[in-house]
């Protein structure tokens, strides 16, 4: 649109007026006022006091940390992204301007991103796209950090099962040595009944009384005694008539 406009000396000049801009749509202003579903659902489960010991806020709730690299792409990963990948995770944290704060452990931190300042996640703005230098960077460190936590698991396993050995070796040697007490207890206690069941036997054979030791005739076993000894002799005399 062109209007005419003139000078001291009376020339026209036409100049072009800017065009007005458009009105602010409800859904470019909606766009703007909510955060993106990934940062929401990575806020979340920092949140989530079930997974702190896997991912949490730092001390200060400056940053997050992801303790447990393994069970987060295991467990975490798959219901939040429908993946396991924690390579892609970290590529996705990086193209919303988190860094990572330390090389001792995997913590990133962002300005907008804060414990307690969830409404601030709004504020932060996607980066363009990595250069194959940088991506090749993180997946190169990822990989490393993986290796490693694989190399201490099976570390961890192997010493799991050193000292169970040594323990279930013990034991065996604990129950041997009390296996072999109790055999020659078995013993003994066998010797014990053995001995004074003879004992027993040989005295109800005899069962006349004992005085220092000597076995007592009692009267009834005495008279039989005599009375034998009687029939015993006067048998030869008879047969000598």
């Amino acid at each position: 649109m062109e209007a005419g406009v003139s000078d001291n000396n009376g020339d026209q000049k036409g100049l072009r007026l800017p065009l007005p801009s458009p009105p602010r749509t409800v859904e470019s202003m909606m766009k703007k006022s909510t955060p993106p579903p990934f940062l929401v659902k990575t806020y979340t489960v920092v949140e989530d006091p079930a997974t702190d010991k896997v991912i949490s806020w730092n001390g200060e709730g400056t940053a997050f940390v992801v303790w447990q690299t393994a069970e987060f792409a295991k467990d975490v990963l798959p219901k939040l992204f429908k993946h396991c990948n924690f390579s892609s995770f970290v590529r996705q944290l990086n193209t919303y301007g988190f860094r990572k704060v330390t090389t001792t452990r995997w913590e990133f931190c962002n300005d907008k991103f804060r414990k307690g300042e969830k409404e601030k996640l709004c504020e932060i703005r996607r980066r363009k796209a990595w250069t194959n230098k940088q991506q090749h960077e993180v997946q190169h460190e990822v990989d490393e950090d993986q290796r490693s936590s694989s190399s201490n698991s099976s570390s961890s396993q192997y010493n799991t099962l050193m000292d169970e050995n040594k323990r279930l070796k013990k034991e065996n040697g604990d129950l041997s040595s009390e296996l072999a007490s109790m055999k020659g207890k078995c013993r003994e206690l066998l010797d014990l009944v053995a001995k004074y069941g003879n004992g027993s036997r040989k005295e109800d054979e005899d069962e006349r009384p004992k005085l220092f030791g000597v076995r007592l005739e009692v009267e009834g076993e005495r008279r039989r005694k005599t009375k034998r000894a009687e029939e015993t002799a006067f048998l030869p005399s008879q047969s000598c008539k």
